[in-house]
């Protein structure tokens, strides 16, 4: 897919901001000693609520859990960053929001319907659909190397 000159910079621009912000909250939770995803687990009040509680009350699973919600933010975020398999990072983001988004829902919340994750998963469907890395990352490179 070719697009022009401006569509590549906002793509691109847009691909690196989210990577920027997934590697951030990555590593601000990983430096946190004290960060579990808990207190968030058990806020459910929607569809699998049983499922996210028991993750918050099984200290095995709330480890697996917090581990993979860091590390998939960081490798998320750092695969953004330097375009390699930003197609996949992206997916995987998309999922990862819309999980967030199902645990806590806003509207069950008297809040809006459409929240920040609900724009940060259609951001990150974006950038999975028209991906950047072709052109701009280390897909480029590797593709050229083929």
């Amino acid at each position: 897919m070719k697009y022009s000159i401006i569509q590549t910079a906002v793509l691109l621009i847009l691909r690196l901001v989210l990577g920027y912000h997934f590697l951030y909250e990555g590593i601000d939770k990983l430096l946190n000693e004290t960060w579990t995803s808990a207190p968030f687990l058990l806020q459910a009040n929607w569809i699998y609520t049983d499922f996210f509680h028991s993750l918050a009350n099984n200290q095995t699973y709330l480890r697996i859990t917090d581990l993979l919600n860091i590390w998939g933010q960081i490798l998320i975020g750092i695969s953004l960053i330097i375009g390699l398999y930003s197609k996949v990072a992206a997916y995987f983001g998309a999922f990862l929001l819309f999980m967030y988004y199902i645990t806590v829902p806003p509207f069950l919340n008297n809040q809006m319907l459409i929240d920040k994750n609900v724009i940060e998963f259609l951001c990150f469907l974006v950038i999975a659909i028209f991906p950047t890395s072709q052109i701009f990352g280390i897909d480029f490179l590797l593709k050229k190397t083929k």
